[in-house]
């Protein structure tokens, strides 16, 4: 794990389905070192309850549960279009198993007992291109939002605008609170502010609450 920066996983949220409960606990517990949290379950049932209720990144779940196929379950979130990166564990080697994985596009596939590195290091490398590729958008929605803006000097406020943005795309700020970061005045950024409203590219949705709609910036 030399190479791997871990602290990438701290705002994981991992799905983890494994029918033997100690493992389960045991696997939990390690991973909450190193992620935000893990939703543990054994069963497909309270996997989907998750799924339906929660902000999940990454599912990991074993192959063969109780009763039950997490093969068939994994296939099922396919169906549903539920577009996460998946890990298969297994205590088998068959080849069955091997073919069926390919066939659901799993990132990776962990034979059992479980080797904690080869976990983390799985979850780091499926992680990095997807912070990547939001860096990248993120960088692109600075320039475009910087070209669409004239005046040079509200570079930093919109710089501040995105790097503040939560998952949905919204911005929590008031005038003071830009102003503390940022030495701008306050009719400048109100007018800042006012432009990118008109350009539908922050509207405001609440107080002290705007949408950063970044479709808006396609034609810049």
């Amino acid at each position: 794990m030399q190479n791997r920066d871990l602290d990438i996983l701290k705002d994981l949220n991992i799905l983890y389905l494994e029918d033997d409960i100690n493992l389960l606990t045991h696997t939990k517990d390690i991973l909450e070192d190193f992620v935000h949290h893990v939703h543990a379950v054994q069963s497909s049932k309270e996997a989907w309850e998750i799924l339906k209720n929660e902000k999940i990144d990454v599912i990991i779940s074993d192959i063969l549960l109780e009763n039950e196929s997490g093969i068939d379950f994994l296939a099922e979130v396919k169906d549903a279009n539920i577009q996460l990166p998946i890990i298969l564990t297994t205590a088998h080697t068959d080849t069955q198993y091997f073919l069926d994985a390919i066939k659901l596009r799993v990132e990776n596939y962990i034979v059992k007992p479980i080797n904690i590195k080869e976990l983390l290091e799985s979850l780091h490398d499926i992680l990095l291109p997807i912070i990547q590729k939001k860096e990248i958008i993120k960088n692109i929605n600075v320039i475009k939002t910087i070209s669409a803006v004239t005046d040079s000097i509200q570079v930093d406020v919109v710089k501040y605008i995105i790097s503040n943005l939560d998952e949905n795309d919204t911005l929590v700020a008031s005038y003071s609170d830009i102003m503390n970061n940022i030495s701008i005045s306050k009719p400048t950024l109100i007018k800042l502010f006012k432009e990118l409203n008109e350009k539908n590219i922050l509207v405001k949705t609440a107080h002290k609450t705007y949408k950063f709609n970044a479709h808006a910036l396609d034609g810049f």
